[in-house]
C-alpha cells in the first residue's frame, strides 16, 4: 500500500477535533465519562470504513460529529441503566465547558425530549447545518428549526424559575388524575398558554407526526390517546428522573410520557409510543419504580 505524506494530520488539528467531538457529546449527555465513551466509538465507526470510503468524505470533522450526535441521540433514547459515577470522571480537560454549561443548566437539558436535546445542541449550540442535524434525528429541516426553538424556550423558561420536585411531582399526579377521570377543564389548567406536545412514533404506530401547540388542542390530543375506554392503566412513574406518566395495556407498557413544568404548569409534554424506545420498560428484569 502506497504510504501518502499528505493524509498526516497536524497534532493540533488532531487535539482540537477530539475536543470538538468531547464537548458536542458532553452537551448531549452531561456526563464526562460517557463523552469519552461516546468518542471512542465515534472512532471506531471511522476506522471501520474501508480507506476508499473514508477517501470520499470531503470533511472528517463534520462527518465525525454528525456520527458523534447520533450515538448520543440513541444513547439518550435508550439510556443504559449501568452508565452510573461522576459525571465529570473520564473528561480530561473540561474546565472551559464548566464555565460554559451551569449544573442548572445541564438539568434544564435533561428536561428536552431526546430530539429537542440534539436539535438544540447541534444546531443551536455548535452551529451543526440543519440539514445534517435533520439526517441525524430523522426529523425535516423546518421541524428542527421549530425545535431548536421550542427547546431554548423550554429552556429560558426553567431556568427563570427552577421547579422543584415537589411541584414536579404534584402537577404529575394531577395530570393523571384529570386524564383518569376525564376532567377536560382540570387538564387544560395544567397547561401553559404555548405547551407543546410531542408523539414519537417512530414510523411503527399511527401518532401525530408535527408536534401539537396550545392548552386545548394538547389536553385534547392526551383525552383522544387515553380513552378510558379503553383498558388501558394511567399510572405516575419516574420518567427521566422526573415524575411522569406510565401507560398499560395488556401488562405491557404502550406509551410513556415526560412532562417538562414551569411556574406549576406544563409547558411541554413528550409521548414516546415507539415499540423500540419501550423495550426497556417491557423486560422482565427492568426495574422502574
Amino acid at each position: 500500500m502506497e504510504d501518502r505524506a499528505e493524509d498526516a494530520v497536524p497534532i493540533s488539528e488532531l487535539l482540537d477535533e477530539r475536543k470538538h467531538l468531547l464537548n458536542i457529546a458532553y452537551w448531549m449527555l452531561g456526563s464526562g465519562a460517557a463523552a469519552e465513551s461516546v468518542v471512542d466509538e465515534t472512532y471506531r465507526q471511522w476506522y471501520r470504513l474501508a480507506d476508499a470510503e473514508r477517501a470520499r468524505i470531503p470533511s472528517p470533522r463534520s462527518w465525525l460529529a454528525k456520527v458523534a450526535g447520533g450515538i448520543c441521540l440513541a444513547r439518550l433514547a435508550v439510556p443504559d441503566p449501568s452508565a452510573t459515577g461522576d459525571p465529570a470522571a473520564g473528561l480530561a480537560d473540561h474546565s472551559q465547558l464548566e464555565d460554559e454549561i451551569s449544573e442548572v443548566l445541564l438539568n434544564a437539558l435533561d428536561s428536552l425530549s431526546p430530539v429537542e436535546r440534539a436539535a438544540f445542541v447541534l444546531n443551536g449550540v455548535f452551529g451543526m447545518e440543519p440539514g445534517t442535524v435533520a439526517d441525524v434525528t430523522g426529523q425535516t429541516e423546518p421541524e428542527i428549526a421549530e425545535l431548536t426553538l421550542r427547546a431554548r424556550e423550554s429552556l429560558r423558561a426553567r431556568r427563570a424559575r427552577p421547579t422543584s420536585p415537589a411541584e414536579y411531582d404534584a402537577v404529575a399526579r394531577a395530570v393523571r388524575r384529570a386524564c383518569a377521570t376525564e376532567d377536560d377543564a382540570l387538564l387544560s389548567s395544567l397547561m401553559a398558554a404555548d405547551v407543546t406536545a410531542f408523539f414519537d412514533g417512530g414510523g411503527k404506530v399511527r401518532a401525530a407526526i408535527k408536534p401539537v401547540h396550545g392548552r386545548g388542542e394538547v389536553a385534547r390530543s392526551l383525552m383522544r390517546l387515553l380513552d378510558r375506554r379503553s383498558p388501558a392503566t394511567l399510572l405516575t412513574r419516574s420518567v427521566n428522573g422526573r415524575p411522569g406518566l406510565v401507560v398499560r395495556y395488556n401488562r405491557q407498557v404502550v406509551a410513556v410520557i415526560s412532562l417538562d413544568i414551569a411556574d406549576h404548569r406544563v409547558v411541554q409534554v413528550w409521548v414516546v409510543l415507539n415499540p423500540d424506545k419501550l423495550r426497556s420498560w417491557n423486560q422482565p428484569s427492568a426495574t422502574h419504580p
